[in-house]
């Protein structure tokens, strides 16, 4: 394993590159809660750097939640950095807002901080952007217990007008395991931002696309995301979750969910691609569990990827990688 904290369960992670070092950004939550299902309330963001991505020294902590009440009150959870024409540093990243102290239900939106150098972050005010009811479930309108619209992947359109931003949403139609979309919104300065409809359609075998992140590969338009076996829907109910991908039309989709493969298996979740610095692909995910089902949490190995004529495939095993 890779990265990992001896009092800290660490799992969902992004990354940034400054051309010097990997900025690797993740959720932890202290172990002495006991309970790793508790983390989701409790985790903060935290910073650690690489120049290889695999031994990597732990900064400490970003940011912390805002005030109780508040879109991030709660918890801070995952998100993406870029850096903007302007020099500055965005973190795009979801805020958690739990109304109750013991129920799971809760609000997601997306706020951003900002920083000079990747290593002082402040927040803006926010949130930035919310769920839009024209095309997106909200609290209460399903029996989905959250509000699902979190883990912003932002990047700049290709074409150099404007940014996209990719985020884990539901849609507002049709039967409510299979929900789970790709949603749009797009930018002119990475400051304002307007909801636009999702680059997927729903009812194609998953409850929530999660972490999603869309990258080019040997000329092949790629997007990962995760999705858990519990979460799986439609004829996909019953298999093996994990991380997956799916083929795309451009880089603003449409992405076709249907024909989704498994990248690795649910040992391993949350995956970013990205390249080392010998330009070669590799997959990073966070180690879901320990032989009995007890949650590890920790970033793995890099994982190298190739393009197989067809799909993107593990050069080999995940047990040869660890």
């Amino acid at each position: 394993m890779s990265f990992s904290l001896p009092d800290h369960w660490v799992w969902d992670f992004w990354l940034a590159d400054d051309g010097t070092q990997f900025h690797l950004f993740f959720l932890h939550a202290p172990r002495s809660l006991k309970d790793p299902d508790l983390r989701h309330r409790n985790a903060r963001i935290g910073h650690a750097v690489s120049g290889d991505l695999v031994t990597w020294k732990f900064l400490g902590g970003t940011f912390e939640p805002g005030p109780a009440g508040s879109f991030d009150g709660s918890a801070t959870w995952t998100g993406s950095v870029v850096r903007g024409p302007d020099g500055l540093w965005r973190m795009f990243y979801t805020g958690s807002m739990f109304p109750s102290l013991t129920a799971s239900t809760n609000i997601e939106t997306i706020g951003v901080a900002t920083s000079p150098d990747l290593m002082a972050w402040t927040k803006q005010p926010g949130p930035i952007l919310t769920a839009d009811p024209r095309w997106y479930e909200t609290l209460g309108s399903s029996s989905w217990p959250e509000e699902a619209w979190r883990d912003p992947w932002v990047y700049a359109d290709a074409s150099g007008e404007g940014w996209h931003m990719l985020v884990t949403a539901r849609a507002n139609h049709g039967p409510d395991e299979g929900r789970g979309v790709i949603a749009h919104a797009i930018s002119s300065d990475l400051v304002h931002w307007e909801a636009a409809p999702p680059l997927s359609t729903p009812q194609t075998g998953f409850g929530h696309l999660e972490v999603p992140q869309v990258v080019e590969i040997d000329g092949h338009i790629i997007l990962l995301f995760c999705c858990n076996s519990p979460r799986l829907a439609n004829a996909r109910k019953g298999q093996i979750g994990g991380i997956w991908t799916a083929p795309a039309a451009s880089p603003t989709g449409p992405f076709d969910i249907a024909q989704a493969t498994l990248l690795v298996d649910e040992r391993f979740y949350a995956g970013r691609l990205v390249q080392d610095r010998s330009g070669r692909w590799v997959l990073l995910g966070f180690d879901m569990s320990e032989p009995g089902g007890i949650f590890r949490g920790g970033i793995s190995d890099p994982m190298p990827v190739v393009w197989n004529g067809r799909e993107l495939v593990l050069e080999y095993s995940p047990e040869a990688a660890s």
